[in-house]
């Protein structure tokens, strides 16, 4: 890998990342065109990898909602150990604390689906163009059906065990290429009932649990996995992958206060579909 197609990697992983459109689709696909000399193996760790830049970007663009959580989380199940319980008064949790619990819950089922299946996604057919042509337009149907029947209506302050397990369960589909990760729990978030920036906010909060262990997992064995030299690159790859999904996070929150997902679905049917033809066609392959 040259320094100018870990560039390119970081550019599409950025914009791609936090936008419902697929990185991971969009990934491959670059890689096809930028003639990536990678193994299926070697291209997952080096996309999980690449991925550590927006999990830095969702640090530095959340640092306040993390710093308030994580505070909130041990200030007050202190305050539950230590509560004096001839007093008859059970401190109840805040709202950040309670936050907490509802990323933590809702970050079960995909590291549970993740590893159990974790031999699949790393081979081929998380590579196959087939599936992540189908699962473009499968997600993008599902988020319309979630447009159509989703209330909108909960905020931030609504949220239950309920939201996590919904937006939990969705985030699995997230493992399948060409589902995109943010598009399956925003899209999990509209069934649920939540505004869409609500939807996206806690999207985006949730996948820092699962971006940082998909990345560290395989970045423990990009370093055996990658030729000699290919993990500078990467490096330089990662820092633009932050800065631009920095910029990607700030775009979709102001935009879905004011805009349906429309235009994610219209693309996603696009470009899913164009796939789908070249496939059928034999212009393209699915390996």
């Amino acid at each position: 890998m040259t320094l100018l197609q870990a560039i390119l990697l970081g550019i599409v992983q950025g914009l791609t990342e936090f936008i419902p459109i697929s990185s991971t689709a969009h990934l491959v696909l670059a890689s096809r065109v930028l003639q990536l000399t990678l193994n299926p193996q070697q291209l997952t760790a080096s996309i999980a990898v690449i991925q550590l830049g927006t999990l830095i970007a969702v640090f530095i663009y959340f640092a306040g909602d993390i710093w308030n959580i994580s505070i909130a989380f041990v200030r007050d199940h202190l305050k539950l150990l230590t509560r004096d319980r001839s007093a008859g008064e059970t401190p109840r949790l805040s709202h950040d604390a309670w936050l907490g619990w509802l990323v933590v819950i809702g970050s079960l089922p995909v590291a549970i689906v993740g590893l159990l299946f974790k031999k699949e996604i790393e081979g081929t057919f998380t590579k196959n163009l087939w599936v992540i042509a189908t699962m473009m337009v499968v997600i993008a149907l599902l988020l319309a059906l979630a447009e159509a029947v989703g209330k909108k209506q909960r905020q931030m302050k609504d949220l239950m065990v309920k939201d996590a397990l919904i937006v939990g369960f969705a985030q699995c589909l997230a493992l399948i290429p060409g589902s995109s990760r943010s598009g399956s729990t925003i899209m999990g978030g509209l069934f649920a009932g939540e505004a869409r920036d609500t939807a996206a906010r806690f999207s985006f909060l949730l996948s820092i649990p699962a971006i940082a262990a998909s990345g560290l997992l395989e970045l423990k064995e990009a370093l055996h996995r990658l030729p000699q030299g290919n993990l500078s690159a990467l490096l330089v790859g990662t820092v633009v992958s932050g800065i631009i999904g920095y910029l990607s996070i700030w775009f979709l929150l102001r935009f879905l206060r004011t805009h349906t997902t429309g235009v994610f679905i219209g693309y996603r049917l696009i470009v899913g579909g164009v796939i789908l033809v070249m496939l059928s066609l034999g212009r393209i392959t699915p390996l």
